[in-house]
């Protein structure tokens, strides 16, 4: 398979004048040069995936020499007759049985002991016998060394256990290529729990805490290779309990449905189960199995239960199994349509996310990032945390309201996330003192990390802030009602900024806020160092981490937030939903209350359609020369990078700024969240001018569509109003949108921000729906257009495998906007780069089509949303979601160093040092205790880059709700 892109937005925090941006990780991305004469050492590794007729085949070559490989060509040849359709990630040709890939511009460079990927599609008949012999720059390369593969067999996945029982784990392991397995150890999360060196391999772990628990096994083998098991999630109870499984359970009108029960832990006599349904829909009742005996002999063997439905009814029951002295079981049996079978589908992957065994959430109930730890994009750990998987909780729970008519964890959701996302008063004590006549002191924008800190300008004037008034009159208080963009939920690294706490430090638990990016749009993920929200200067140096990103002469101790607008309008976008939903099932009371604190939240979320410094918008240049704003004249209305906001910790030093954005993505916009607030009485916002506001953003976000629109279809970058994010003189002849300059990857350039398919799903995504909902003609050009386009570069298998595009190149520049005569863009073009087969990205282009295709009566574009979900469905699961394995050869950059100023030193909260020398890994020594680290140590010690098959919960849930919204709409 070839290397993939995956959303990776990462935001940054400027302290007092600054503001966080978002960013994708990178692929590897390099200019070829001729290769070097020195001698070339490789490994090269085969893997295929094959339908009878034809198949892809994905080749990784890994760099085994000393030296730099600068530009590569491999060959090698089929015994049979495979002939070439496609590739992707090289130049692919073929004469006769001989294949040769050529590196592309991006992926010529390879490290010593890094790794780069190449993927093509063949056909083939009779039999397809693979290669056995490769070479690079025409030297022959070493077969790559496979890991081991491990399976934890003991205990069972979702298996309960009473506190102080002794829980039994077992692992099955083998070695690849004449290897020997010489450990298998075993883990709860990234806690080692104890190691065997001989088989079979078991352990017993006691003392488990009462909770969720998630069991792993990794296998070493003797020529230092590892790997991990599936997680398996297990519950430890307070005492014996009745175990239900599963516990989310869909049955289609008229028919019937079973789930089964069993006991946590042996009991000394025989036990008796009595299901009832508690409450809910009356249509479903148990028909089988209301009354069973466990007996100390059978207690562990599965009984069923079956519930049938009604042949009209829809909706959910709670149905209850309880036994003396035992902690009862409860199961959601949901009654569907007759044909619903893509609800059923939802249901069942809702109920996998939704499982506490199976690790999506920590135990206050917030959405981690992803199951697995470790995970290095947008967050740099995979239990940390983004505003934007709370407003994916938000959505997940609105469609199983639609399925349901359960309503009660969707405005569940909004309470946890307004816990623990939204700073609180004290999280945000010094607003009152907020100048809107002077809201934040100027700091340029530098190109690179080493250009830091950046020297605030108190001379350069900034604009007022026009809505601060209006807010405080509109809603009585000072506080800003939006989410913070990133925290660590497990405190991993010890700032204990949980809500209403700073840096309280390692012992906290809970949930903990935290900032990663500040300098530059050049630094990536690699070359950040991370910081509390809170800075009180117990961590990091004299002046706390301030003094890495700002020149002062003094610095104060201060809190500081940032916002993603994607994310808050993704949450506005939810809640109109469930209005929607809610309304049909004439419940729209029950979600009232929450719909009316997503206006609020569209309320605040208009400081996003702001220049940073509330400049004037339209060919503003120069930090001095471009003019301060006068009322809304500082508004472009589109949904920016970011807004943030901060001030003093001590609250008589009375002081407190807010800025907005200068730069805007396409992929950011959310035309149907703007519809709503301008349009949709229920979603009206108290401001006196908010509903205006948003009524103009949705015309103006629907021209920035139209304008950035390339002559295939896809949508390019975006526009900023602060050149280089300092006001600079952009390039001569750089097209403008109402003044601001057409910036191809606008706000970051590691990697080129528009690089990512998944921007185009996303935002297609959202214009789709407006669409579905309004029929707007000026939604339906840009849709036609880009669907085509899409549809053009999407290939599915006949065995449901697929390919979307990847990784996109643009070139040229559309034409200066003009409303009453927008152009055609004949000199923009896209190009696709490579292919993936990302799950959580196809889902998102999968709704896209669904809800274009329910408006237009598109049957292609139906045809392919159906297909893409099958395919997902049929080839892709496992016990915790669906996803599949991707190689992650950015890894090489563990060892990456991070810029600190010479003489400059601080610590982490666990002790880290900070200094010039630092690297991306020595200030996150956590990572070394990993379960999967020893992949990582493999990798940049010359071994073969690490695959990992990561459960991310935004993509679980983009499936989940395209499975829904494809029975709502087309089933």
């Amino acid at each position: 398979m070839p290397l993939r892109s995956r959303r990776r937005a990462t935001r940054r925090l400027w302290t007092a004048a600054f503001a966080a941006l978002a960013v994708p990780l990178s692929m590897l991305a390099a200019n070829p040069s001729p290769a070097h004469a020195a001698a070339l050492q490789c490994s090269v590794d085969y893997k295929t995936n094959d339908w009878g007729s034809g198949f892809t085949a994905e080749l990784t070559f890994t760099n085994r020499g000393t030296d730099v490989i600068d530009g590569w060509t491999l060959t090698y040849s089929y015994g049979g007759n495979q002939k070439l359709t496609n590739g992707w990630n090289g130049t692919w040709s073929q004469s006769g049985q001989t294949v040769t890939v050529r590196n592309a511009p991006y992926n010529g460079r390879v490290a010593a002991g890094a790794a780069v990927s190449a993927g093509a599609q063949f056909t083939y008949s009779g039999t397809n016998t693979a290669p056995t012999s490769f070479a690079v720059n025409g030297t022959t390369c070493a077969g790559a060394h496979q890991p081991p593969i491990t399976v934890l067999t003991s205990p069972a996945a979702g298996a309960v256990y009473a506190q102080g029982d002794a829980v039994p784990l077992a692992a099955t392991a083998a070695a690849a290529d004449n290897a020997n397995i010489t450990k298998v150890e075993f883990y709860d999360d990234t806690t080692l729990l104890g190691t065997d060196t001989t088989a079979p391999y078991t352990h017993t772990a006691s003392g488990l805490t009462v909770g969720s628990h998630s069991l792993v096994a990794k296998a070493y083998d003797s020529l230092g290779a590892s790997a991990s098991s599936t997680p398996v999630g297990i519950t430890v109870a307070s005492g014996p309990a009745v175990v239900a499984s599963p516990t989310q359970l869909p049955v289609q009108q008229g028919k019937t449905g079973t789930y089964e029960l069993r006991l946590s832990t042996r009991p000394s006599g025989n036990v008796t189960v009595t299901t009832t349904r508690a409450s809910g829909n009356t249509g479903l009742s148990v028909t089988g199995g209301a009354s069973l005996t466990f007996t100390p002999s059978n207690w562990n063997t599965p009984q069923t239960v079956t519930v049938s439905a009604d042949s009209t009814g829809t909706g959910a029951a709670v149905f209850e199994s309880a036994a003396p002295g035992h902690g009862k079981a409860s199961v959601t049996v949901t009654q569907i349509g007759a044909a619903k079978e893509y609800d059923a589908r939802f249901l069942e992957l809702y109920g996998k996310i939704t499982n506490p065994a199976n690790g999506y959430f920590s135990p206050e109930g917030i959405p981690y990032h992803s199951v697995e730890t470790l995970i290095v994009e947008a967050p740099d750990h995979g239990h940390e945390t983004t505003s934007e998987a709370y407003s994916y909780l938000l959505w997940l729970q609105a469609m199983y309201g639609k399925v349901t008519g359960d309503w009660t964890k969707f405005n569940g959701a909004w309470e946890i996330m307004e816990k623990y996302m939204i700073p609180t008063k004290a999280d945000q004590p010094t607003n009152s003192f907020y100048n809107a006549s002077k809201p934040a002191t100027y700091a340029p924008e530098l190109d690179t990390p080493n250009e830091y800190p950046a020297k605030l300008e108190s001379g350069v004037s900034v604009g007022p802030d026009p809505i601060a008034a209006e807010l405080r009159s509109a809603y009585g208080t000072d506080e800003v009602y939006g989410m913070h963009w990133l925290q660590d939920v497990d405190n991993v690294y010890g700032y204990g900024n949980s809500p209403g706490k700073c840096e309280a430090g390692p012992a906290d638990t809970g949930p903990s806020y935290i900032n990663t990016f500040q300098r530059g749009a050049q630094e990536s993920v690699w070359e950040t160092v991370p910081q509390p929200t809170c800075d009180a200067f117990k961590y990091g140096g004299r002046n706390g981490y301030l003094d890495l990103f700002t020149g002062d002469s003094s610095y104060a101790k201060q809190w500081k937030f940032t916002n993603a607008p994607d994310a808050d309008a993704r949450a506005v976008q939810a809640a109109y939903w469930a209005d929607i939903w809610a309304e049909q099932q004439g419940k729209g009371s029950q979600v009232a209350a929450t719909v009316a604190k997503a206006a609020k939240m569209g309320d605040y979320l208009r400081y996003a359609m702001y220049d940073k410094y509330f400049k004037k918008v339209g060919n503003c240049v120069g930090p001095t020369a471009c003019p301060a704003g006068t009322g809304k004249d500082s508004s472009h209305y589109l949904l920016s990078w970011y807004y943030a906001w901060g001030g003093a910790v001590d609250t008589s030093a009375g002081w407190a700024w807010r800025i907005g954005s200068s730069h805007a993505h396409g992929g950011y916009q959310n035309p149907l969240a703007a519809h709503a607030l301008a349009n949709y009485p229920d979603l009206k916002p108290k401001s006196a001018t908010g509903q205006a506001d948003w009524a103009k953003s949705l015309d103006r976000q629907l021209e920035f569509y139209r304008w950035l629109q390339s002559a295939e279809g896809a949508i390019a970058g975006g526009a900023t109003n602060s050149w280089a994010g300092r006001y600079a003189t952009p390039p001569a002849g750089t097209p403008t949108f109402y003044g601001m300059y057409y910036d191809e990857k606008p706000v970051y350039h590691d990697p080129p921000s528009n690089q990512w398919f998944g921007f185009q799903a996303w935002s297609m995504e959202r214009v789709a729906e407006y669409y579905q909902q309004t029929g707007d003609a000026d939604a339906k050009v840009v849709l036609d257009k880009w669907v085509d386009w899409a549809l053009s570069k999407t290939t599915v298998n006949p065995d449901g495998s697929f390919r979307i595009p990847s990784t996109l190149q643009w070139s040229g520049k559309p034409d200066t906007w003009n409303p009453s005569s927008p152009g055609g863009n004949t000199g923009l073009h896209v190009t696709v780069v490579d292919y993936t087969n990302d799950v959580g990205v196809a889902a998102s282009y999968a709704k896209t089509l669904t809800y274009y295709a329910d408006r237009s009566g598109d049957t292609d574009a139906a045809r392919v949303a159906k297909a893409l979900l099958d395919g997902m469905w049929e080839n892709n699961q496992d016990a915790l979601g669906i996803a599949v394995p991707e190689t992650r050869t950015d890894y090489s950059r563990f060892n990456e160093k991070i810029y600190i100023p010479s003489g400059w030193t601080g610590t982490m909260p666990n002790g880290d040092t900070i200094n010039s020398s630092s690297t991306f890994s020595s200030i996150r020594s956590f990572y070394k205790n990993d379960p999967s680290w020893s992949k990582i140590e493999s990798y940049l010690a010359g071994g073969a880059a690490p695959t990992f098959t990561y459960h991310r919960f935004w993509a679980q849930v983009d499936i989940a709700t395209a499975m829904g919204s494809y029975a709502e709409l087309l089933e």
